[in-house]
């Protein structure tokens, strides 16, 4: 819908009307209904942090990883039984992909340098190992 124009006063015309104030209204407890509240937000992430996945989410997040988002809203419309459930739940899934990723890219340079050269020390410590038994 457009937005209104303010009133004009007069009793014809484009903004005709009576020019009132609108009032500002307190929040009702029924505009609040369904807003997480930061300790709901930290129980339900702890929860999925303890208990993880469940297989089909399990099996929707596969299906996002190989490119079958259409696949994956039919699973979770068949498990959740709305369409308007099974789009949230996919994309809630596929955000949590999203951050899988950032969390694996996100390590320092220097970190990454760290671990690959502790890797790389091992293997030739095995290897120098391994040469000194095959040749005595």
């Amino acid at each position: 819908m457009a937005p209104t124009q303010a009133k004009s006063g007069l009793f014809v015309g484009i903004n005709k009307g009576h020019v009132v104030t609108k009032r500002e209204l307190p929040l009702r407890p029924s505009d609040r209904k369904g807003k997480a509240t930061k300790r709901v937000t930290f129980v339900r992430s702890l929860i999925r942090e303890v208990a993880g996945f469940a297989p089909y989410e399990k099996r929707i997040t596969e299906l996002l990883k190989v490119g079958k988002d259409k696949r994956a809203l039919k699973v979770a419309k068949r498990k959740l039984g709305t369409h308007k459930r099974a789009k949230k739940k996919r994309e809630e899934m596929a955000n949590v992909l999203r951050k899988m990723r950032c969390v694996t890219f996100s390590l320092p340079f220097y970190t990454v340098f760290t671990i690959s050269f502790c890797f790389i020390t091992l293997v030739y410590r095995v290897c120098s190992e391994l040469d000194c038994c095959i040749m005595s």
